[in-house]
């Protein structure tokens, strides 16, 4: 099902044949002081687009987006590399292979910093720098630090992608005063699987590989606080193109928040995706051949 204000899709455009799975080269951004992690996958000499992928807020990127399933194709980035994108990924801080913060923590804030520091560093390295257009796609909670970055400089980035983005613009986050000490609770193979919700969306090897990647990438849940910096987002001063995507089986995305978004959001360049039979882990279920086509045909629309 597809819903758009401003566009409407009639028919995209099939994908290249997916190439043999790859490893991604890691890449170590100082920012701030602070290395985080970024991981890259490319196939094409001349990639029409950069895209950089922001995790949720439990498992880092790749679990989410370099998932490896034997006998299967399920990494993210290796499909949207096969597309003919520049493909990025970010460990936000204390996720992954980015060591935590000194604080211990990560807030909203120093999230969306992080963001435009690698934005800026991918506009730096692509030849010639600051020509490549530059897409951000938001996963879950990844979702609202992208909206936050794109709202706060529209001008560094070609459009924005946003997948089971559940922040209803209406509710306020209460500010309340954090913990003495992070408390570093374990993450569960339960956490793990739970995104997973519609039997028949998702493969049982899919389930597995992703429980096992996931725990082993990330056994500490990431400590956040001052998330009542989120209220800062405000979707009619978001101007970029963008992209909204949500499966119609996920409980995190409900129709009546998603509507709110989408008709609230500054751009008038905006289309809104219903994903049948996918839920909050649609990247990686059965729906991503129609997630990657759809993110090709918006950032084709926007080619220079």
């Amino acid at each position: 099902m597809l819903i758009a204000a401003s566009t409407m899709v009639v028919a995209l455009a099939a994908l290249p044949q997916a190439a043999q799975a790859r490893a991604p080269v890691k890449h170590d951004v100082v920012v701030d002081g602070h290395h985080l992690a970024v991981w890259q996958k490319k196939t094409a000499p001349a990639p029409r687009a950069a895209i950089l992928l922001l995790h949720g807020r439990t498992w880092s990127s790749l679990p989410n987006f370099d998932l490896q399933v034997p006998g299967e194709r399920r990494s993210f980035m290796d499909a949207l590399a096969d597309a003919g994108l520049d493909v990025f990924a970010v460990d936000l801080r204390g996720y992954g292979s980015t060591p935590p913060d000194r604080s211990g923590w990560l807030t909203p804030n120093r999230a969306v910093a992080d963001v435009h520091a690698v934005v800026a560093w991918i506009q730096q390295r692509t030849p010639p720098p600051g020509r490549l257009p530059i897409f951000l796609f938001g996963l879950s909670r990844g979702a609202m630090v992208a909206a936050m970055a794109a709202q706060q400089r529209p001008e560094s980035l070609g459009g924005i992608v946003l997948l089971g983005f559940g922040f209803d613009p209406d509710v306020q986050i209460p500010a309340t005063d954090p913990p003495a000490r992070p408390a570093r609770v374990s993450n569960t193979a339960d956490n793990a699987a739970s995104d997973f919700i519609t039997r028949d969306a998702y493969t049982g090897a899919t389930l597995t590989a992703f429980v096992r990647a996931a725990l082993k990438t990330d056994p500490m849940l990431v400590d956040w606080r001052d998330e009542s910096q989120f209220n800062g987002f405000r979707p009619q001063q978001m101007l970029v193109p963008a992209l909204l995507i949500h499966g119609d089986r996920d409980p995190q995305a409900p129709v009546a928040v998603e509507a709110k978004l989408f008709t609230r959001f500054g751009t008038t360049d905006k289309a809104w995706v219903v994903l049948p039979g996918a839920d909050h882990a649609a990247h990686l279920e059965k729906s991503q051949v129609q997630l990657v086509r759809t993110i090709v045909w918006f950032i084709r629309r926007h080619e220079v």
